[in-house]
C-alpha cells in the first residue's frame, strides 16, 4: 500500500493578494527595500492595513530577528481588516515567534480569517483540527475546513481533502473522489497532489497501474519542488 502525502504543516501565506504562492518580493538592492519598508510604514500609518502587513512581510523578507515587530505590523494588519495579517499572526502564535505560544489563538486568528472568506485560513484551521492543535480533535470539522478551502480555490485544501477521502477519516471512503481532489490540486500547482496522483497510479488497492501517468505526476511534482517525487523518477 502507498503512503499518500498528506501535509500537516500550517502555511504562511504572503502576498497582498493572500496567495502564499506569490512569497517571493523583487528587491534590486537593499537600498531599494529599505526605501519599499518606509513606504509601507508611511502607509500602514495611515490607515492602510494591507500595507502593515506587508511591511511585516518585509522584514521577514530581510532576515529580521526582531520577531515582536514583525508580529505587531501583523496584528495592526488583522486588526484593521486585512486578512493575510490574521493568517499570519496566527502562525506566529502557533510557532511562538514574536508572541507567547497559544495554539488557541492561533485557532481564533484562522477561524476569523476564514469565516471573512479566507481560503488558506481555512485550510490552516482544518490542519488543526485534524491533529488537535489548539482545538479538539475532530475530522469532520477538518473535512468541512478542507472543504471550505478547496471550494475557495486553495490547492492544499483540496490535496487535504482528497487524502480524508482516501483514508476515509471524517467522511466515507471514496478513491475516486480522492483522486479527483488530488488532480484538481495538482492542476492548481500544488506538488503534494500532483505526488499523490504519482502513488495513486505507481499502484494502489483497487487502481490499475499506469508507470507512463505515474511518471508524468512525478516530473511534475518534482519541477514543483517536491523532493519525494524527484526520488521517484
Amino acid at each position: 500500500m502507498k503512503i499518500l502525502h498528506f501535509t500537516v504543516m500550517v502555511i504562511l501565506s504572503f502576498g497582498v493578494s493572500g496567495c502564499f504562492e506569490d512569497s517571493k518580493r523583487d528587491a534590486n538592492s537593499t537600498q531599494e527595500m529599505t526605501s519599499s519598508m518606509k513606504d509601507q510604514e508611511q502607509k500602514c500609518n495611515s490607515g492602510d492595513y494591507e500595507a502593515c502587513s506587508d511591511l511585516a512581510i518585509s522584514y521577514e523578507d530581510s532576515g529580521s530577528q526582531d520577531k515582536s515587530k514583525i508580529a505587531q505590523y501583523y496584528k495592526k494588519g488583522c486588526d484593521g481588516g486585512d486578512l493575510l495579517g490574521c493568517n499570519n499572526l496566527g502562525i506566529l502564535y502557533e510557532d511562538g515567534e514574536g508572541v507567547e505560544k497559544d495554539p488557541s489563538k492561533s485557532a481564533q486568528l484562522y477561524k476569523k480569517a476564514c469565516n471573512s472568506g479566507y481560503a488558506l485560513g481555512c485550510y490552516n484551521l482544518g490542519v488543526l483540527y485534524d491533529d488537535g492543535v489548539g482545538v479538539e480533535e475532530d475530522k469532520f470539522k477538518a473535512v468541512e475546513l478542507y472543504t471550505r478551502a478547496c471550494d475557495g480555490e486553495e490547492p492544499l485544501g483540496c490535496n487535504n481533502l482528497g487524502v480524508m477521502y482516501y483514508r476515509g477519516e471524517g467522511i466515507a471512503k471514496n478513491v475516486d473522489k480522492a483522486i479527483e481532489l488530488y488532480k484538481e490540486a495538482c492542476d492548481g500547482e500544488e506538488p503534494l497532489g500532483c505526488a499523490n496522483l504519482g502513488d495513486i497510479y505507481d499502484g494502489v488497492e483497487g487502481i490499475r497501474p499506469d508507470a507512463k501517468l505515474s511518471k508524468e505526476y512525478y516530473e511534475k511534482a518534482c519541477k514543483l519542488g517536491d523532493d519525494y517525487s524527484c526520488k521517484k523518477l
